[in-house]
Parts: C-alpha cells; sequence; structure tokens
C-alpha cells in the first residue's frame, strides 16, 4: 500500500510518528549517554577537562555538516529512507564503538562519526512527516517527534537508565545497550516505513517569479529561512548554556544541594515534551508566527528566574519550569516553517542549514565563550547571555511571515 493513500491513512501517519520518534528519542539518547557517563570515563580513561569539552564540541561540528551536506544529499536524490536507515545503522554502531574505546582518540572518533550520522537524522524525520502528515496536524507531528520522544528518551530516561547501569555492569556496558534500540528501529522503520512521494498533494507552486530554492545561499535569501536560521543560534544558545551552568549555578551560587539541583533539573527536562506538543498544536490553529513570539519571550523567564529568585525553591523551580516550555519552538523554527516556505521543495537541506548554523554558533562557540566569561567574572554572566539569546529569539520572530497554509488560506477568503 503506497502512494498518496498510504500517506493521507491517520493509521500510516500514527505509525510514522511513533516509530520516527522513538528513533529519533534513541538517536538523542545515544548522543546525551557520554554527558551522563562522563564522571566514569573521564576516572577510567584519564581525561582533563579540554578533552572532555572536545567530545561535546567535535559532535557538535559534525552534527552540524551532517545536517546540511547530508540533508541536501537527500533532496539531491529525492530519496529519505535510505538516508534514514544509513544514519540510524551508523550512529548505533557508533554508540557500541564508543563503548569499545581505550583513550581519548579512539573515543573521540566514534563520537564524531556518530554526530555526522545523528545531524541529518531530525531533518530527514521531519521531511518524512511534513510529505506524510496531514496539514492540520504538521507541526503537532514535529513537536511530538523531536520534543516529545527526544526530551522523554534523552533528558529523562537517560540520565537514570544509563547510570544505573554504569554503577551495575561498568560505562562500556551502557554505550553496548544504547545502541541496541536504534538496531531494532533500523528493521522495523525498513519493513513498516514507505519511502515518501516526492512532494505532498498540497505542495505550493513557485509564486511568480520567484526563483529555484537551490544552494545554501539561495536558501538564505528567503527571509523565513534567514531568520530561522538566527532563531536557531539564539534558541540552541540558550538551551546549551542552560543545560550546562544552571546545574553549577544551583549548587554553586544558589547553595543548593547536589540532590536538590537535580531534581530541579529533572522537572525542567518535562518542558521539552510539554512544550513541543502545546506550541505545535497552537500553531497547527492559529498559525507558526504568534506561538514563536509569546514562547521564544518566555523562554528568557528560566534564566532570569534563577538569577532573581533566591528564598525559595518551589517559587524559583515553578517559574524556570514555565519559561522552559518555550522549548516547544524548536520544531517550529527547525522543521515546519523551513519546510513550509519553500513549499516542501529541497527541505531537508533547508531544515539542516537551520540546524547546522545553531549547532555551530550555538552549540560549538556559545558554551565556549560563557564559560571563558563566567571564569573572568561569575557565573550570573553566563545566565544573563542565556536570558538575552532567549529575548533575541522572541523579538526576532516579530519579523517572520507566517507559513501555516491553513492559516493562509483562511486569511485570503477573509480578504475576498
Amino acid at each position: 500500500m503506497h502512494g498518496m493513500t498510504r500517506e493521507h491513512s491517520v493509521g500510516y501517519e500514527l505509525r510514522v510518528v511513533l516509530l520516527l520518534g522513538l528513533a529519533y528519542g534513541f538517536a538523542f539518547y545515544d548522543r546525551m549517554t557520554m554527558s551522563f557517563l562522563s564522571p566514569f570515563v573521564v576516572e577510567d580513561l584519564k581525561l582533563n577537562n579540554t578533552q572532555v569539552g572536545a567530545l561535546g564540541s567535535g559532535l557538535s561540528l559534525t552534527w552540524a555538516l551532517g545536517a546540511y551536506f547530508i540533508g541536501r544529499w537527500s533532496d539531491k536524490s529525492g530519496k529519505r529512507k535510505p538516508f534514514l536507515l544509513a544514519a540510524i545503522l551508523i550512529f548505533s554502531l557508533s554508540s557500541v564503538l564508543s563503548g569499545l574505546s581505550t583513550d581519548f582518540w579512539s573515543l573521540l572518533g566514534t563520537r564524531v562519526v556518530m554526530g555526522a550520522a545523528e545531524g541529518p537524522f531530525l531533518p530527514i524525520c521531519l521531511a518524512i512527516i511534513a510529505a506524510s502528515a496531514a496539514p492540520q496536524r504538521r507541526g503537532l507531528n514535529s513537536g511530538i517527534v523531536q520534543n516529545g520522544f527526544g526530551s522523554i528518551l534523552g533528558n529523562a530516561v537517560a540520565p537514570l537508565l544509563v547510570v544505573w547501569i554504569a554503577v551495575h555492569w561498568g560505562w562500556r556496558t551502557s554505550f553496548f545497550t544504547a545502541g541496541i534500540p536504534g538496531l531494532i528501529l533500523f528493521f522495523l522503520i525498513w519493513k513498516f516505513i514507505d519511502e515518501p512521494p516526492a512532494a505532498p498533494a498540497d505542495q505550493q507552486p513557485l509564486a511568480a517569479g520567484e526563483k529555484g530554492s537551490d544552494g545554501f545561499l539561495a536558501m538564505l535569501r528567503h527571509g523565513n529561512i534567514l531568520l530561522c536560521a538566527f532563531i536557531s543560534c539564539m534558541a540552541v544558545g540558550s538551551i546549551v548554556l542552560g543545560s550546562i551552568f544552571l546545574p553549577l549555578f544551583l549548587t554553586k551560587v544558589r547553595g543548593y544541594s547536589p540532590t536538590t539541583m537535580s531534581s530541579i533539573m529533572a522537572i525542567l527536562g518535562l518542558c521539552p515534551a510539554i512544550g513541543g506538543v502545546l506550541v505545535t498544536w497552537i500553531s497547527d490553529r492559529i498559525g507558526r508566527r504568534p506561538p514563536m513570539i509569546v514562547f521564544g519571550l518566555m523562554m528568557t523567564l528560566c534564566p532570569v528566574a534563577a538569577m532573581l529568585v533566591d528564598n525559595s525553591v518551589v517559587l524559583l523551580t515553578g517559574l524556570m519550569f514555565i519559561g522552559w516550555i518555550g522549548i516547544g519552538i524548536f520544531p517550529l523554527f527547525m522543521g515546519v516553517i523551513p519546510a513550509e516556505t519553500l513549499s516542501f521543495r529541497n527541505t531537508a537541506a533547508a531544515m539542516g542549514i537551520v540546524v547546522a548554523i545553531g549547532e555551530i554558533f550555538g552549540g560549538v562557540a556559545a558554551p565556549v565563550l560563557a564559560g571563558w566569561i563566567a571564569d573572568q567574572s561569575s557565573l550570573y554572566l553566563p545566565l544573563a547571555i542565556q536570558a538575552g539569546m532567549s529575548l533575541t529569539c522572541g523579538l526576532a520572530a516579530f519579523a517572520l511571515k507566517e507559513s501555516n497554509p491553513a492559516v493562509l488560506a483562511r486569511r485570503g477568503l477573509a480578504t475576498a
């Protein structure tokens, strides 16, 4: 059962969301495994802090490059499924090989390869969802896959399961077991997910006088793509800075115990799943631009609350939780808006541009710069930078052009 009938089947749509959601969730699980195992790996392989940082930066760099170049390759070939299957196989095997590493260089090699495979994984997943989902569920489905499964498996399950396995059977076993779900999903996706058609039924034609959107610079000439790339720098940087420096701030500046800090961070770990569903659901109904503005600005509340509230853990956690819900904008600027802006032409490459630019500037450069600033002053400064980047996200979203086809159609009828 192939072609348009299958693509418009609600049952098949749910199958795509479930299998791709699990696949991306375990891809993110594999990426985060090193973070949670770092105390064990550092002690065993005698790594210094510079080497630990290089492991994260190396993966982020190849993640960024793979997101664009392999995403573009997928667009050029007109195929999605072979690239998806290859990515699953490579990052799953890379996780297993990480467990066999004997020194820094062998571990770095496996993480670099993993980044190159995982980078294009999300853009290709979102491109398949854009082709298979009904327009009124496109945003929601993207949010469930990226923020729902990704945050639950990568941020909630991974720290508990990975460390538990490491304590009982060693850190190498944690890496081995992290790769197993991906290998299982490789066969399930191969059997139950079809190659999507070249373009969905609701593909929009090129506007009068519009040139093709092939090429890196050509795609960035689209205002929405350029804005999404800029927002990606700010949003990715904000989240990365929060993930790195909030735990340090809560323990070293606020004086909370590691247990209290971990409880606060675990509660915040639920926000991407909640925000990913809430924000995208709203965007399917009222448009992409309003929630991008509101929830982008809302992200500012998290670091501001951490800096200002010092007498109530409950109030602090509640305000940070509300602010962190803003992470739900990620599926919109990373996948949905670029796909709709280009009318589903070169979607994986466009999404790859947004992911790559965000990873390079927000995931690689921002933490190093903020860490250096913190060494020169205090841990307040990285959180102030995080707040500034979040604020910039919301303000930049004012310049976005609405891309939701249903909303644009309603506006057209209203104008008529």
